[in-house]
């Protein structure tokens, strides 16, 4: 039961670095963001070049472990 623990308060961090992360970066420079009325519309684009950047290393390093 030991391993749970760990492994939660693991996933917890995690989590709680994501939403750190997370909320710098979605406003990057790049970003488009239209308001009209009560309508807004939001497409993270650099944003999601980012991520896509930055998960890809992360493959990459675990990759490289296995």
């Amino acid at each position: 039961m030991t391993d749970f623990g760990k492994i939660f308060i693991v996933i917890g961090v995690v989590f709680i670095i994501i939403g750190l992360i997370w909320s710098f970066i979605g406003k990057l420079p790049g970003d488009i963001s239209f308001q009209k009325g009560n309508f807004t519309f939001h497409f993270p684009i650099m944003t999601s070049i980012v991520v896509s950047i930055i998960l890809t290393l992360i493959f990459y390093v675990i990759g490289r472990f296995k």
